[in-house]
């Protein structure tokens, strides 16, 4: 018998018989696709396979977060650990596929762990501008006995030329204001309400304030990698505009598509396994009656642990 979840707890599990209305939702390529049959979709296949059949030049931001070089089985699908030099072709494989697909001020994040992060690094810099390398921390992980415990992982930001999109003011983080600086009795680059004292500022590349999906959080799913709607919004507000596309080679169970509907952005995701695609469109589905992203409100990424101030705010 399957143990029952806490009544907190909202992690989405559904199998693939049980969500078979999700799976139907989603589409095969099976030739060649136009844009209007792709937009806002999940594409059941290898994306090696199906990236061929796609339209050329359609594609504003690309996040793509492929499978780490580790043993690690996603529900059947099992990805063994290969060589660094496999790795380095398997990415670059998967890399010159893409090329035919983006638009030339095209935005690219690609994400990894700190071992594969030397191989992603080299095969973009031989064919984007790479512009920076971001690094969030995980927030947890398992504790190691004879090696510091991993809390990071590497986005690399890249460009397919030197003309792109980058709205920094979109992606402004609120901190609270320990020592407030004040002019002529005022508050100087900060705001002082009845919660706090706070100053929106820049992001850097950085990102202490992204929580991991949990149990207790809506867009959680039993997906093992799940990368966080906080994070991807991130990416998506500050290098696409409304309306543009946003395109996932690897969408796992769909949080590059989910937040893209939630601000406003066309989304295509390519995923192999049938138990993420399902999760996935639940998950769309979700997202047209809630429109909320952890961790953002008010037009500005917030610190952890301010959950109950931006309640207030609304």
């Amino acid at each position: 018998m399957p143990t029952e979840k806490a009544g907190r707890n909202k992690t989405i599990d559904i199998t693939v018989q049980e969500g078979r209305q999700y799976l139907d939702r989603c589409m095969r390529a099976d030739g060649p696709q136009e844009l209007c049959a792709v937009t806002d979709k999940t594409i059941i296949g290898d994306c090696l396979q199906v990236m061929p059949l796609l339209p050329r030049g359609f594609v504003d931001l690309l996040i793509a977060d492929p499978p780490y070089n580790l043993d690690k089985n996603f529900h059947g699908q099992k990805f063994h650990r290969i060589s660094d030099q496999a790795y380095i072709e398997y990415t670059d494989n998967w890399v010159r596929q893409l090329l035919p697909l983006l638009k030339e001020d095209a935005t690219i994040y690609v994400c990894c762990d700190w071992q594969s992060s030397p191989a992603v690094a080299g095969v973009l810099g031989k064919y984007f501008y790479i512009r920076n390398r971001i690094t969030w921390q995980r927030e947890k992980g398992r504790g190691a006995r004879t090696n510091w415990k991993n809390g990071m992982e590497d986005i690399w930001f890249a460009t397919k030329s030197k003309k792109y999109t980058f709205h920094v003011e979109d992606v402004m983080v609120r901190r609270r204001v320990l020592a407030p600086y004040r002019a002529d009795g005022r508050p100087r680059d900060w705001e002082e309400t009845e919660n706090g004292n706070f100053r929106n500022t820049y992001p850097s590349n950085f990102w202490d304030d992204i929580s991991v999906p949990y149990w207790s959080m809506a867009e959680n799913t039993a997906h093992p990698t799940q990368k966080p709607e906080k994070l991807l919004a991130r990416l998506i507000l500050a290098s696409s505009g409304k309306g543009d596309m946003v395109f996932d080679p690897f969408a796992g169970s769909g949080s590059t598509a989910v937040t893209a509907k939630k601000l406003d952005r066309h989304y295509l995701g390519i995923e192999i396994n049938e138990q993420y695609c399902v999760w996935a469109e639940k998950r769309l589905e979700m997202a047209e009656r809630d429109r909320s992203i952890q961790g953002y409100a008010d037009g500005v990424f917030w610190e952890r642990n301010t959950a109950a101030l931006q309640k207030r705010r609304r």
